[in-house]
């Protein structure tokens, strides 16, 4: 029996050492075990957005702000500005590896997990909740873009090259750019007392109907333009990426379609005027309707270089509201002309 119990004493002692060796990574191993078990979950998110777009200004002021106080740092939002036509190609991509087919993307778009949420209805609507979802799962890790990125979603490329519109607001604006030409070159001749010859009576009754036709599209534009409603482009160009960009709004308020769609009212009631009433003032009708059409040209020739060298994508309601303005002002150019050389010919 002593014997067998200095063996055991013996034994104990030189397993001492290394009991010493292994208890500090066994301590450690714990404390990573319980750091663990006490640790949060945490929900990573991202939030694509473009500056002056109204509807991601309404989820980053008011949305954002209230779904982070509530969750404080178990909700990490990672921001990501779209600016450059490659980021648009990049939103693009990775909305479609989500699922999402073309005129669903748009922004403010929120990738969190395995869901997407896009719009300014979409995302104050469902953001909390499926935090909630992910948070009682375990969290959410942040999305690899680069690797949603990957796959160039060819099918929406070879939609974007085929049926981008950019050949067809090239020809628009040189159509525009003719059409101001000669425009010029008429009314320098009736200042010269050789007005264009009398137009056909089509020609007035032409004024009413593009100004209703142009005023349907403008007012589609501003509907867009202040909701979070994709707009319905059809197979040619992409009108949300022109209508969620800044330049959709003037100064960044008013959205432009507004401005269209005043226009084509005013010319509508200038009209309406001159035939109402034989006074002074609707004497100066053509001159107005003309005036307006002119400015409405010179404007569409601007946001049509903006489609083409800036935003680098097409909308197919734009560039419609640009053939409309610069029609009437080829068809309100006679009566103008007219007016101009009696004019002319009364100071002589």
């Amino acid at each position: 029996m002593p014997r067998t119990l200095t063996g055991i004493l013996l034994t104990l002692l030189s397993l001492l050492p290394l009991s010493w060796r292994v208890s500090p990574q066994i301590a450690s191993f714990h404390q990573s075990v319980a750091q663990a078990q006490t640790q949060e979950p945490v929900v990573h998110a991202v939030l694509f957005w473009i500056k002056g777009c109204p509807n991601c200004a309404e989820v980053l002021d008011n949305t954002l702000p209230s779904v982070q106080s509530q969750y404080g740092s178990r909700l990490d939002v990672r921001l990501v500005e779209v600016v450059t036509a490659e980021d648009v190609d990049r939103l693009y991509q990775i909305g479609s590896a989500y699922g999402l087919s073309k005129k669903e993307i748009g922004v403010p778009l929120l990738l969190l997990g395995k869901d997407v949420l896009v719009g300014s209805d979409e995302i104050p609507a469902d953001f909390a909740s499926l935090v909630e979802q992910y948070l009682a799962a375990g969290g959410a890790s942040s999305p690899d873009l680069d690797q949603l990125a990957s796959p160039l979603a060819a099918s929406i490329s070879a939609e974007g090259q085929q049926f981008s519109g950019m050949s067809l607001a090239w020809i628009i604006m040189v159509g525009m750019l003719v059409a101001l030409v000669y425009t010029g070159w008429q009314v320098a001749r009736s200042f010269q007392g050789k007005p264009f010859p009398p137009a056909p009576k089509w020609f007035n009754l032409a004024i009413p109907i593009l100004s209703l036709v142009g005023l349907g599209v403008a007012l589609y534009l501003t509907l867009i333009e202040s909701t979070s409603i994709p707009a319905v482009c059809g197979p040619i160009g992409d009108c949300n990426t022109v209508q969620q960009s800044s330049y959709a709004r003037l100064f960044g308020v008013i959205p432009v379609g507004l401005l269209g769609a005043a226009g084509y009212l005013a010319i509508l009631a200038a009209w309406a005027w001159q035939k109402a009433r034989k006074d002074g003032l609707a004497g100066y009708v053509p001159l107005a309707v003309f005036g307006m059409s002119l400015f409405g040209t010179l404007f569409s020739v601007y946001l049509t270089y903006l489609e083409l060298f800036v935003i680098r994508a097409v909308c197919i309601w734009c560039l419609s509201s640009a053939v409309i303005i610069t029609l009437l002002m080829l068809v309100s150019l006679p009566a103008a002309s007219l007016w101009l050389a009696a004019s002319e010919e009364e100071d002589q």
